[in-house]
């Protein structure tokens, strides 16, 4: 039978999301996160411990008088050899993996893995799954690193910029980065299969490709600060701080990037990441149980006989529990059925 703690482990092999705050680097929240889970593991009450055959010696009082022979009893004690202060903790390390990750700068969700997750981890960053992002953006300058944090490098006026440019360049841009998904797409667009995949929203790139943008729009706009809504493609940190560089340069400005907040991953969405306070054992067991029961209803749900499976986000919701669940069979089944979703 196997070992309390050795239990609890198997209990916290699945993929969770939590919240990592700005100003955090990634590598200090898995350090925070697998000692958090590993104090957990070991905390689970030790089994009972083994006994063995111990002869003891007879105290002098029952030894007959003038007797010369040693008189032996047999006893059970207690096997010291497996006691927690004689061989430590039962585990010293577990493989907590991280995502596609986030910089210091940047906050919002964050996925891990434990144990075998890890494989399903790496099946998600491969996959061409979308995240969202909210990016907070500041008129009138520009630096070296496109963020506020870098050095200033130039000044400019913002007066001339209104709500409505500003949605004309988002919209140029967004068209431009439509044509670059179409040609890393790879599909024949002279076919009717390529036209309904570029009319639903479904089209992917083909392997490899550079970040790309699925989605822009304008949340928010009060000069010099305005917020843009980013849903994209293999992206990078500097990559979304460099949007908004670009999108101060089409309004004869300059931009510069306050702050990055993912708010999706895939199927993984900031309502359900855990906060700092969260991150212990059995939140993480709650959560991964909660993703587990919400897949599976998920999956019920497009597989009931007589539904229409065929919607795009149903089909980007498939091809994401794919990808996490580590099913590559299910995966490439929904991939040549044109089954990427927005």
């Amino acid at each position: 039978m196997a070992r309390p703690s050795v239990r609890v482990f198997h209990k916290l092999e699945g993929l969770f999301s939590i919240y990592k705050p700005p100003g955090v680097h990634w590598k200090l929240v898995r350090d925070t996160i697998e000692t958090n889970l590993l104090k957990g593991i070991n905390a689970a009450p030790p089994p009972a411990p083994r006994q063995r055959v111990q002869f003891l010696a007879e105290s002098t009082s029952v030894v007959a008088e003038g007797s010369n022979e040693l008189t032996l009893s047999a006893a059970s004690v207690p096997a010291l050899a497996h006691h927690p202060l004689v061989s430590g903790p039962d585990f010293q390390h577990i493989g907590v993996g991280v995502g596609h990750r986030l910089d210091v700068f940047s906050s919002g969700v964050l996925v891990l893995g434990v144990g075998q997750s890890n494989k399903a981890l790496t099946d998600l960053y491969r996959s061409h799954v979308t995240r969202d992002y909210t990016l907070e953006g500041e008129l009138g300058m520009a630096t070296d690193n496109f963020s506020h944090t870098g050095r200033l490098i130039e000044r400019t006026t913002y007066d001339h910029i209104t709500r409505d440019k500003l949605e004309r360049v988002l919209a140029m841009m967004q068209g431009s980065n439509q044509k670059a998904l179409l040609t890393y797409s790879k599909v024949d667009m002279s076919t009717q299969g390529a036209y309904e995949l570029a009319v639903k929203g479904e089209l992917r790139p083909d392997g490899k490709s550079p970040p790309i943008m699925t989605g822009l729009r304008l949340l928010h706009f009060q000069p010099p600060h305005f917020t843009l809504e980013v849903q994209c493609l293999n992206e990078t940190q500097r990559y979304l701080c460099r949007i908004l560089h670009e999108v101060g340069l089409e309004l004869r400005s300059t931009a510069v990037c306050k702050g990055v907040r993912r708010t999706r991953d895939g199927p993984f969405t900031i309502q359900h990441a855990l906060t700092h306070q969260h991150w212990t054992s059995p939140d993480v067991i709650q959560a991964i149980r909660q993703y587990r029961s919400s897949r599976k209803a998920s999956k019920a749900k497009h597989t009931q006989p007589g539904k229409d499976t065929g919607t795009a986000s149903q089909r980007q919701e498939m091809a994401e529990e794919a990808a996490v669940t580590g099913d590559s069979h299910r995966l490439h089944s929904v991939l040549t059925s044109k089954a990427f979703g927005s």
